[in-house]
């Protein structure tokens, strides 16, 4: 079993900045490709950003553009997305992912394709 707990959701201005980070905890040893989703209240889970396990590749959502990153440090089992230039359509709930794979380089674009979730942290953007 893989635990990831998120972090660093708040409320901030338009405009403003927030990171946040996901710990993994549990069979950390598994080679896991992560990312980002986020749902707002109504809506359907989209992705935000993902990683592979080595952290070379990535895959940004189009409303990103550029306004966020996401990198990881696996000494410290984390994953993190920092985000600039947060607007009001960016609050929602942002949960991490998950996925186990036996490449190291393999990002998971779909959200069928995790098996763990975090609990979700809430961003809220204030205009």
């Amino acid at each position: 079993q893989v635990q990831l707990v998120e972090s660093g959701g708040g409320t901030v201005q338009a405009g403003g900045s927030l990171r946040l980070s996901c710990t993994a905890s549990g069979r950390t040893f598994t080679t896991l490709a992560m990312g980002w989703f986020r749902q707002a209240p109504g809506k359907e889970r989209e992705i935000v950003a993902a990683i592979s396990w080595e952290g070379g590749t990535t895959h940004y959502a189009d409303f990103v553009k550029g306004r966020f990153t996401i990198y990881r440090d696996n000494t410290r089992n984390t994953v993190y997305l920092q985000m600039y230039s947060l607007t009001p359509e960016d609050t929602a709930v942002y949960y991490c992912a998950a996925e186990p794979s036996t490449s190291t380089s393999y990002v998971a674009r779909m959200s069928h394709e995790y098996d763990y979730w975090g609990q979700g942290t809430q961003v809220t953007v204030s205009s």
